[in-house]
């Protein structure tokens, strides 16, 4: 004969169960209830790999960064890439200041500037003044193994100057995170920002730009 055991939800065993469903979901709630903080890429102290004598840039617009519409939001983003390399999950209790599409311009037009180009925005331009244009491709904290993450951001810069494409490049960098946490990916992600504006500095000094 057969004797598997057959489980039987008594009314007692179904409360039982209910009960602990409802405590695994109020567990999610106050999950969400939790207060939220909020990071952005802290000040914009000196470079050490600065160069000594600021670079004779000129004059340069640095338009707005567009990007994808999650990237126009204050969501950290991550991204369990050793998993779901397509998904790109959100922190819930962690939020930017503001959106990385915002900081990340804000950022590098400070950057430019500490490398002694006079930076203006679209409401500055004048005729002959080089325009730099930034498309953000990727900027997440990446989680490339179970124990394993780094801030990477991706993005392309063009130049144009007199309605005349002078140069376009693309920039990725990805640093390794401290934690593997939301704290831990915006210290990953700002050092990756200020490494590609460091980068995006040498390219527009290698430029042959005339200079306003």
């Amino acid at each position: 004969m057969n004797h598997e055991e057959t489980v039987i939800l008594t009314p007692h065993r179904l409360i039982a169960v209910l009960a602990a469903g409802t405590l695994l979901l109020a567990g999610c709630a106050s999950q969400k209830g939790e207060p939220t903080t909020q990071f952005d890429f802290g000040p914009a102290t000196p470079m050490a790999s600065a160069p000594a004598t600021p670079m004779a840039l000129g004059a340069i617009v640095v338009s707005d960064a567009t990007g994808s519409g999650a990237l126009d939001n204050e969501r950290m983003l991550y991204r369990l890439s050793y998993a779901d390399a397509l998904q790109a999950r959100a922190y819930a209790n962690s939020r930017w200041t503001a959106t990385p599409l915002q900081m990340l311009t804000q950022r590098l037009r400070t950057r430019i500037a500490q490398a002694g180009a006079k930076v203006l925005t679209e409401n500055d331009i004048s005729t002959g003044t080089p325009i730099m244009r930034i498309d953000v491709d990727e900027f997440s904290h990446n989680f490339s193994g179970v124990a394993q993450s780094e801030g990477l951001v991706t993005l392309r810069a063009s130049v144009f100057q007199g309605h005349m494409l002078v140069d376009q490049r693309s920039f990725t960098r990805s640093t390794p995170a401290g934690s593997a946490d939301a704290a831990g990916g915006a210290r990953a992600l700002a050092a990756s920002t200020d490494a590609i504006a460091a980068d995006i500095v040498a390219w527009l000094g290698s430029l042959n730009l005339k200079r306003q």
